[in-house]
């Protein structure tokens, strides 16, 4: 996938890099499940969980129901064409105050509204955004990007 600067979300993130808006496992998730359909899995798996060495298959409805999850694990579009969290804060906020990201705000490393991403990237998307006030968009989109 060719670095493309539309794909920088507002957060610092590059949507390029993001399993979700690639698609890979929501489409390997999809074709497992219908794999196991196919193959009948359902019956087999009742009938191997009672093998001790195959007890996990108890938890086949589970494991099915976690892939049907994953299928729906992504974005079709990039934060800047309203991927991603229908209601991003940062989005949000970004787009009120006019500018093309929270690296152009003075507040992007103490900014409590990008905290919820902490969980998920750490502080990647402060490094990325310290990348990009240093060297611009262009550099970042083709060079080192911290997901």
């Amino acid at each position: 996938m060719p670095e493309d600067k539309d794909l920088i979300a507002y957060c610092g993130l590059y949507c390029g890099d993001c399993y979700m808006y690639k698609g890979k496992m929501a489409d390997l998730a999809r074709d497992l499940r219908k794999e196991m359909r196919q193959a009948k899995f359902p019956d087999r798996a009742d009938k191997m969980a009672t093998v001790s060495y195959f007890s996990a298959f108890k938890n086949y409805q589970q494991c099915y129901e976690l892939l049907g999850t994953m299928v729906r694990f992504r974005c079709k579009r990039a934060c800047r064409s309203n991927g991603g969290p229908p209601v991003c804060k940062i989005r949000e906020c970004c787009r009120k105050k006019g500018i093309d990201g929270c690296w152009e705000c003075d507040d992007f490393e103490t900014c409590k509204t990008m905290n919820f991403l902490k969980q998920f990237h750490e502080d990647n998307h402060i490094k990325n955004m310290k990348i990009i006030r240093k060297s611009g968009i262009d550099s970042f989109a083709k060079g080192k990007r911290y997901w």
